[in-house]
């Protein structure tokens, strides 16, 4: 093992004086070896929240045996969930049948704005509002748990659809109650919030929470009540706060401990590390990262990379159809089958029916989809997908679907930035669909033009991106960040 830097030093000595403790920890900077550092400094009993199961098994390799590794579902499920194992077990089953049962007919259809609403959209809303309020740290279903909807933006159109979907949400979540039987599929986040309901008390000397910026409010909540008795320790990265719009929220910057931070980067050299901190002093993160000198890595482009990663699934899909028509062998992470359920769902809406899928269910025609992609600022990320089956045809893009490989049979690996968040590849290509920001017409009074702001939520994304290389970073679809004046590298 290497010798520990001050950083980890430090982190050390803090908890070992007790200290409630947030550990802000850039990419490739050793965060899984600073928790090792820390639970072999006591002889105390430790419990590590892990953000999912195969974190946490890898987990159980590094630590000693002081500490006992688990995620929230895990400990959930021993409290709580088993006891409706017998619901997990049946079949899945249409939302609309679902929501027959709880009292939305097959023929209801209501019209919100210029949109028509069928059942099918009301139950998909319905069983959707019961998990943004599973994920959340209310104690009831709330207005704010139902799901905004494509199409349905505005204010006022979503308050007409609150007052419609809240009342069958509440009644889904009384139907779940019921260990024995029901018409809800049960889910693994319907016991997890039964269990944090009834205030569960963890008994460990000190919790360690990682991916802390990526926590939903429920497990916050869980965490922050174990305060009176452990001592508490998160540890992630605020800047790869990237799942906003599952539930998860950055609950490191205001959490009451002391802060320190991890910016010594084992991934890479110095010169990506600098690529690193522009994105970091956009979305004013408490750390810039430091590369290690004696890694080799560069800027430039990189004709073979071997990773392309992209900002959604359907630029993703415009880079495996180009790959594919070069002879390619192509993997795409986490595989093909929701690509293959949408260009399904744009078939559908092409033969002029109506789609079940939960982003197109809105929209009566591929006109009427055309339209909102094109002209509505809220559908511009659907526009990759209008595009390719305009100039491909669905069946092109299920054939093109079929033919990709496992990672291991791949020359390149296509991903999108979320889904290649934890994962590294020696070289990175940034994908062609990541949004730019153009300047504007008006100058001024110097004769600049100005420069669009930057979104803060695509700002992190970018940061994802571009950490996930080793040697070779091609900045790609965010070149465009050279050209803009808060990407000035001497910030960083």
């Amino acid at each position: 093992m290497l010798a520990p830097t001050a950083e980890q030093e430090a982190a050390t000595a803090a908890f070992r004086n007790g200290d409630n403790l947030v550990l802000q920890a850039g990419a490739g900077t050793g965060k899984t070896t600073t928790l090792t550092m820390l639970a072999s400094s006591t002889h105390r009993d430790g419990l590590y929240m892990a953000f999912n199961r195969s974190i946490a098994h890898a987990a159980r390799r590094a630590f000693g045996s002081n500490v006992e590794c688990r995620t929230a579902h895990s400990l959930a499920y021993q409290e709580v969930g088993h006891r409706y194992s017998g619901r997990m077990k049946t079949a899945r089953v249409p939302s609309w049948k679902t929501g027959v049962a709880l009292g939305i007919a097959v023929n209801m259809t209501v019209r919100i704005g210029e949109r028509k609403v069928t059942n099918k959209a009301l139950s998909s809303a319905a069983l959707h509002t019961v998990t943004r309020y599973c994920q959340s740290a209310d104690r009831e279903i709330l207005p704010r748990h139902v799901p905004y909807l494509r199409g349905l933006e505005a204010e006022h159109l979503h308050a007409q659809l609150i007052d419609i979907v809240l009342p069958y949400a509440r009644k889904a979540w009384s139907d779940l109650q019921n260990p024995d039987e029901g018409a809800v599929r049960f889910a693994h986040d319907h016991y997890l919030k039964m269990w944090a309901l009834t205030d569960p008390h963890l008994p460990t000397d000190f919790l360690l929470l990682d991916e802390a910026q990526d926590t939903n409010p429920v497990v916050e909540k869980i965490f922050n009540d174990q305060r009176g008795h452990a001592q508490l320790v998160m540890v992630g990265d605020s800047a790869q706060a990237i799942y906003g719009w599952r539930g998860a929220r950055d609950v490191m910057s205001g959490f009451d401990g002391t802060q320190l931070g991890l910016s010594q980067s084992f991934r890479f050299g110095p010169d990506l590390a600098r690529e690193a901190n522009r994105w970091l002093s956009i979305v004013d993160a408490p750390i810039r990262l430091s590369g290690t000198s004696a890694l080799a890595s560069e800027l430039s482009e990189v004709e073979r990379p071997d990773a392309i990663l992209c900002r959604s699934n359907f630029g993703a899909m415009a880079e495996v159809m180009a790959l594919l028509e070069a002879g390619k062998r192509v993997a795409l992470v986490g595989g093909g089958d929701a690509l293959a359920k949408i260009a399904t769902a744009a078939q559908a809406l092409k033969e002029g029916k109506r789609s079940w899928h939960p982003e197109l269910m809105l929209f009566e025609s591929w006109g009427d989809l055309q339209e909102y992609a094109e002209y509505d600022p809220a559908g511009r990320d659907l526009l990759p997908l209008v595009d390719l089956v305009d100039e491909h045809g669905t069946d092109v893009l299920l054939d093109a679907i079929s033919r990709l490989v496992e990672e291991r049979a791949a020359e390149i690996v296509v991903s999108t930035a979320h889904k290649a968040k934890g994962r590294e590849w020696a070289s990175v290509r940034i994908g062609a669909d990541f949004a730019d920001t153009e300047p504007e017409d008006e100058e001024d009074d110097d004769g600049q033009l100005y420069w669009g702001q930057i979104d803060e939520a695509e700002a992190r994304l970018a940061y994802v991106a571009v950490t996930r290389a080793r040697h070779q970073l091609d900045v790609g679809g965010l070149s465009w960040i050279n050209e803009h004046p808060d990407g000035d590298q001497t910030q960083g």
